[in-house]
C-alpha cells in the first residue's frame, strides 16, 4: 500500500521522523509547522472533497434498511430477510465490494480500520467525524448481532459462488441467502480475532460520545476474543467449499489472535491483554520479517500498534515492537538497507495484481501513524543499525519530488498524479473509471427502472462498454497494473472493483492530508 504524501507533505513527515525536536510532543497540537501557517498554495489536490467522498462511498455498500438521510440516493433497502435461514437478524452490515455477499472478514477487518482512522485522526476531521463514526456503527451494529450467541459468530451471508453467477442489484437479488457460522466444532480464530479487534477499537471511538454502546462493544470484544483464543483454527478449515478463494484465511490465524490482544490491550488497559502478548508473542509470529498489511495478514499492523505502548506509554516489555516496527518501515524505504519493496514506473507501491490500492492506503495509513507515534516519544528509525538523520529523509524526499519515477508513497497517485492522469477514487477529480466492477453502480437504478432486472439480463449491462449509470461516488478501485497500464474494463475485478477494505485506512490519511495543507 503506498503513501502518497504529496511532496510538501511527504518532507515534513520525514523530516518530523528524524528532527523531533521540531515536532516535540503531539504532532497535530503541538508546534505542528501547519497550524498557524498553512499552505494550501501547495496543495495539488482537494484533500477534504476526498476525504469527504471516501466516507460516503460507504454508504453505497449498505446492506439492510437504508436511514431518511442516505446520501447515496441510487440505493434503496435490500437483504431484509438475512439470517433468517438460520432464525437469527443478520440484517444490515456491508457488502465487501461489488457483489451482494456478506464477507464477516473483511467486514470485521474494514471495521477495525476505520476505527483506527478514527482514533488517530478523529480530532482532526471536523464535520466529517460524525459521518465516519456513523460508517463505523453501521458496520458494528451488524457485528453485534453476529456475535450475539455465545461462541458462535455468523461469518456469511450469501452464496458466493451463486451470488456470482448473477449480475443482480442488491435490491433484487433472488440467490440463496445462506447462513455460514464458525463454532466449537468448526473453529475460525482469525476471523473471530479480527472480529474482536473490530470491536474493541470502536469502543474507543464510542467511549465519550455513547458510553454504554462503547461498554457494550468493548464486553462484546472481550467474550469474542476468549472464543477465539479456546477454539482454535482457521476458519477456511471448515468453511473452505464457502469463503475460498473469495476471503481463504492464507496467513494462518496467529496474527488475528496478536492483533486482537493488541486492540483489547489498547481498549481495555486490562494487564490480562499485556500478559497474553508477552507469553505467546513470538509464537504468534510478532517477529516474522513480512511487510504485507491488509484484510488477511495482520502482523504489520500489530507490531505498529504495539510499538505505541513502548514509544508513548514507556511499557518497556513491548519494546521489541520499536525494532519490528523500524524494519517494515525500512522495508519501504528506497535506498535503506533491506528496502524490499516493489514500485511501477510511476512511483506507486506494488504488491499484487488483484486489489492493488488496498495495500497502497494501508500502508499510507501505516506511516502517518508510526510517524505520530515516534513524534511523540521523540524517536527516530533505525535501518539496519544506521540512524536515518534528517538529511539523509529530506534528501530521499527531494529526489523522490524530482525523479519521474519517484518511489513515493502514493496517496497523490491514486488521486491523479499518475501516467495516465487518472483519479482512482470514482467521482473525484476531472477524470476517474467509469466501468467499476460494482453490480449496483453498473445497473439502472431502481428509480429508473422500477421493474427486476432478473439475475442473467444483467450480464447485458456488465458487458455494456457505456459508462456505470450510478455513480458510486467515493470507492476507490483496486488500480493500474505494474506498468501503471488501467483498461478500465467492469469485467477486469482484478482492477476495476473496490472494496470496503481499500477505502477504510484511506480515510486516516485523506485526514492527516487536509488538516496539513489547512483544508480542514
Amino acid at each position: 500500500m503506498g503513501l502518497s504524501l504529496s511532496p510538501l507533505a511527504l518532507m515534513v513527515l520525514l523530516a518530523c521522523l528524524t528532527a523531533l525536536h521540531q515536532c516535540n510532543g503531539d504532532p497535530f497540537r503541538r508546534n505542528n509547522p501547519f497550524r498557524h501557517h498553512h499552505h494550501p498554495r501547495f496543495a495539488k489536490h482537494n484533500y477534504r472533497d476526498a476525504l469527504s467522498k471516501s466516507i460516503m462511498f460507504f454508504e453505497g455498500q449498505r446492506s439492510g434498511r437504508l436511514p431518511s438521510n442516505q446520501r447515496i440516493t441510487w440505493r434503496r433497502d435490500s437483504g431484509l430477510s438475512d439470517g433468517a435461514a438460520m432464525h437469527v437478524d443478520l440484517v444490515g452490515g456491508y457488502y465487501d465490494a461489488g457483489d451482494n455477499v456478506k464477507f464477516g472478514f473483511p467486514m470485521a477487518f474494514t471495521t477495525t480500520m476505520l476505527s483506527w482512522s478514527v482514533i488517530e485522526f478523529g480530532g482532526l476531521m471536523k464535520g466529517e467525524l460524525q459521518n465516519a463514526k456513523q460508517a463505523i456503527r453501521w458496520a458494528t451494529d451488524y457485528l453485534l448481532k453476529a456475535t450475539a450467541h455465545p461462541d458462535t459468530i455468523y461469518v456469511q451471508v450469501g452464496d458466493a459462488k451463486q451470488d456470482h453467477s448473477c449480475w443482480e442489484r442488491p435490491e433484487d437479488m433472488d440467490t440463496p441467502r445462506s447462513v455460514f457460522k464458525i463454532d466449537k466444532n468448526s473453529p475460525g480464530s482469525d476471523v473471530a480475532g479480527e472480529t474482536a479487534a473490530a470491536l474493541a477499537a470502536a469502543s474507543l471511538v464510542f467511549r465519550r460520545s455513547d458510553p454504554t454502546y462503547s461498554k457494550l462493544l468493548a464486553r462484546r470484544a472481550i467474550r469474542v476474543f476468549q472464543f477465539a483464543d479456546k477454539y482454535r483454527g482457521p476458519y477456511s478449515n471448515g468453511l473452505k467449499k464457502v469463503v475460498c478463494p473469495f476471503y481463504c484465511s492464507y496467513s494462518g490465524y496467529q496474527d488475528e489472535l496478536l492483533w486482537g490482544a493488541a486492540w483489547l490491550h489498547r481498549a481495555t488497559r486490562n494487564p490480562t491483554y499485556l500478559n497474553y502478548i508477552q507469553v505467546n508473542g513470538q509464537i504468534l509470529g510478532a517477529a516474522e520479517f513480512d511487510n504485507t498489511f491488509g484484510w488477511d495478514n495482520k502482523h504489520v499492523g500489530a507490531r505498529i500498534l504495539l510499538s505505541k505502548a513502548f514509544l508513548v506509554q514507556r511499557l518497556k516489555s513491548l519494546h521489541d515492537y520499536k525494532g519490528h516496527a523500524d524494519n517494515f518501515i525500512c522495508s519501504l524505504i528506497p535506498g535503506a538497507p533491506f528496502s524490499s519493496a516493489q514500485y511501477t514506473p510511476g512511483g506507486l507501491l506494488f504488491k499484487m495484481s488483484d486489489s492493488n490500492m488496498q495495500y497502497v492506503t494501508s500502508t499510507s495509513f501505516l506511516l502517518l501513524t508510526y510517524a505520530k507515534y515516534l513524534t511523540s516519544a521523540h524517536q527516530v528509525v533505525n535501518c539496519g543499525g544506521t540512524r536515518v538523520t534528517p538529511k539523509r529523509l529530506r534528501t530521499i524526499a527531494k529526489k523522490q519530488v524530482i525523479a519521474k519515477a519517484s518511489q513515493q508513497f502514493k496517496v497523490d497517485y491514486l488521486l491523479g498524479d499518475n501516467p495516465l492522469k487518472m483519479s482512482y477514487m470514482v467521482g473525484y477529480g476531472p477524470r476517474y473509471p467509469q466501468r467499476i466492477h460494482h453490480r449496483g453502480s453498473s445497473l439502472p437504478s431502481v428509480a429508473n427502472h422500477p421493474a427486476k432486472i432478473q439475475c442473467s439480463a444483467g450480464f447485458n449491462f456488465m458487458k455494456s462498454q457505456s459508462p456505470n449509470p450510478n455513480i458510486l461516488v467515493g470507492a476507490v478501485i483496486g488500480g493500474p497494473d505494474q506498468k501503471d497500464r488501467f483498461p478500465d474494463q467492469r469485467s477486469d475485478y482484478e482492477q476495476s472493483e473496490p472494496a470496503t477494505y481499500i477505502n477504510a485506512p484511506l480515510v486516516g490519511a485523506l485526514t492527516y492530508l487536509a488538516h496539513s495543507f489547512g483544508q480542514l
